[in-house]
């Protein structure tokens, strides 16, 4: 996972994907909290109105665009709590809600034009929130937060009584500064929550997957594969097929070629099973040395059979070399098949992963590189 070097976000879009949607639940509820926040504080500020202007101007000019950060910010904290926002619709609300309240603030400050640098002060901490506590990608807040900036200091030029042209330029230089440490300190968070999210990602790909191989290991089978795909497979009521393949004569590959290249054999074998998979449904597991499980969802019997077929032939046909001399590989399958459709028989697939290995060996028994099958058609063997 590799970062741009500009936002702190990450390069690939799957990855940037990925973290935003792990993140969302926490996303949501930081928007949510935020507007709720601002607009709170935004129209307690109307009382600053009605000191400076009175209560009837404050009313007439006013009170509309405090009244309108309200709506704007309380749809968008409204939606955030209460509506399963997806991550484009989180940045929507977080950029409409920062747009739509930029605008009725130059409207405030229109309507007090002898007050410019607390104007200019209320802009500092919009930026702030805009670059740090509204969760959105930063090239939307860096457009949203440079622009009001450049239409804050383009209203106090050319519409608000005549400054001169130093205090305008500090001001200028000072926004841009406080601009400026946002967008860094934006991109610093960035970097910060994905380092944490990749490091997290590693060490929860490293406690499930086996490290020569990439595939699932045991452990993983045994805490989430085996319970998930089991009640998932009950729920559905569909087929399920498992299985248990082993490459041949491996023994023979260790002592002839050396431990380092038979890791290379089970490693171009994995990744063959791998690739004969569909990533995301079903699931390759390194099940002992040289001995792999693959469990196929919502795959009967014919299926599991031809894609075990298919395995054992590419496999078969791989040419394998090493330090440029041809290593003849093969592999054995066995396949179990149950559909879950068919209640109240008890079929578990600790069940079928035992009809396969016995499958498996039925495979070893008649000379190896072939594939053996069943399907189980009601309780099983204890």
């Amino acid at each position: 996972m590799k970062f741009h070097p500009l936002t702190g976000e990450f390069a690939r879009t799957a990855d940037e994907t990925e973290f935003l949607t792990s993140q969302l639940p926490r996303t949501r509820s930081l928007l949510g909290f935020t507007l709720l926040f601002c607009v709170i504080f935004f129209q307690l500020f109307f009382l600053t109105d009605i000191a400076a202007l009175g209560l009837d101007a404050a009313l007439r000019d006013t009170l509309p665009a405090r009244l309108g950060v309200a709506l704007i910010g309380g749809t968008g904290a409204w939606l955030a709590y209460r509506r399963p926002l997806t991550v484009a619709g989180t940045r929507l609300a977080a950029s409409s809600a920062e747009f739509l309240s930029l605008l009725c603030f130059m409207v405030v400050a229109l309507a007090r034009p002898n007050e410019v640098h607390w104007h200019a002060l209320s802009m500092v901490v919009i930026q702030v929130v805009i670059y740090l506590y509204i969760p959105n990608r930063l090239a939307y807040a860096t457009a949203i937060a440079t622009g009001g900036v450049i239409v804050f200091l383009a209203l106090v030029h050319f519409m608000l009584p005549p400054r001169p042209m130093a205090d305008l330029l500090t001001m200028g230089m000072l926004l841009a500064m406080i601009n400026t440490f946002g967008i860094l300190a934006a991109r610093r968070f960035n970097r910060v929550a994905r380092e944490e999210f990749r490091l997290q990602t590693q060490l929860k790909r490293l406690a499930e997957r086996d490290q020569l191989t990439g595939c699932y290991n045991r452990h993983y089978l045994n805490d989430h594969l085996l319970g998930a795909e089991l009640a998932r497979a009950r729920r559905f009521g569909h087929p399920v097929s498992v299985v248990l393949c082993d490459i041949d004569h491996f023994k023979h590959i260790n002592d002839t070629f050396g431990h380092h290249q038979g890791d290379t054999v089970i490693q171009g074998f994995a990744a063959l099973l791998l690739g004969m998979t569909r990533q995301g449904v079903d699931a390759v597991v390194r099940y002992g040395g040289e001995e792999f499980l693959l469990i196929l969802p919502e795959t009967g019997l014919a299926g599991g059979v031809a894609l075990a077929a298919r395995m054992r032939a590419a496999f078969a046909a791989s040419n394998t070399t090493v330090d440029g001399e041809p290593v003849p590989t093969s592999a054995s399958f066995g396949v179990a098949a149950f559909d879950f459709s068919r209640p109240g028989l008890g079929i578990t697939l600790p069940d079928l992963i035992l009809a396969a290995d016995r499958q498996l060996y039925v495979a070893k028994r008649h000379g190896r590189n072939r594939v053996e099958s069943i399907e189980l058609a009601g309780a099983p063997d204890r």
